[in-house]
């Protein structure tokens, strides 16, 4: 049985060590646990040994957790590859939605935002590693989707996120991250409302750390949580 409440007390020590390595708060880090393939019961016991954001990679898998656990104080955050089919239910569902990758899903977010009068907080997913089998939009086109997607007011564009390329050791993540933490940068110069543009979600179980060292606002953490997937 996988000791949620240890695992949980153990990576927000390291988030801690991680912020006093590069001089933050540790209350400027939210920790999403993600959730995919784990059980209701798991989530409980996370939520109830004090995670309060979880991360889902589905829109039905989410929705089935959701009335599950609807006792619970949850921020859900929807951080998987999303169809435009799909953009209906995620709004109704989620608070946050990470993977905003086309201006076509900007634009049905956005139609489906104003059919449930909200204004849905989103991040633009950036490919940092021009990888063929991942999404997100090139690093040369965030700015044009970035533009297209803050004209849009049912959208608020609260910032990045990246899933960079795996590698075992992760200080060979480090440049990605520093890459989207740049380009943060450039899009808040231009930004007409440059407050709102402050998030930066990448960091997951293995690199969690450097990308906090990096500037990551948002880590994605499920296997150091949960324990490893059964699918």
């Amino acid at each position: 049985m996988t000791n949620i409440g240890a695992n949980l007390r153990s990576i927000r020590e390291r988030m801690g060590a991680a912020c006093s390595r590069c001089g933050r708060d540790p209350l400027s880090v939210c920790l999403i646990g993600v959730s995919k393939t784990v059980p209701a019961s798991l989530v409980r016991a996370g939520v109830e040994a004090g995670l309060t954001v979880l991360g889902e990679n589905y829109v039905q898998e989410a929705r089935s957790k959701m009335e599950e656990l609807s006792d619970l104080a949850i921020s859900w955050h929807f951080i998987g590859h999303l169809q435009s089919n799909k953009a209906r239910m995620a709004v109704e569902s989620f608070d946050w939605i990470h993977t905003v990758d086309r201006v076509s899903l900007a634009r049905e977010l956005d139609r489906q935002a104003h059919r449930q009068g909200r204004r849905m907080p989103v991040l633009l997913e950036i490919n940092v590693g021009g990888e063929a089998s991942k999404s997100g939009v090139p690093v040369e086109e965030a700015r044009g989707l970035y533009e297209m997607a803050s004209s849009l007011d049912g959208l608020a564009v609260r910032g990045l996120m990246a899933l960079p390329p795996y590698e075992d050791d992760p200080e060979l993540a480090r440049p990605y991250f520093r890459r989207l933490r740049e380009l943060l940068d450039q899009l808040r110069e231009a930004a007409k409302t440059p407050a709102e543009l402050k998030e930066l979600s990448m960091g997951m179980s293995h690199d969690f750390e450097v990308a906090i060292e990096e500037g990551a606002t948002m880590v994605r953490v499920g296997t150091a949580l949960f324990g490893r997937r059964v699918s």
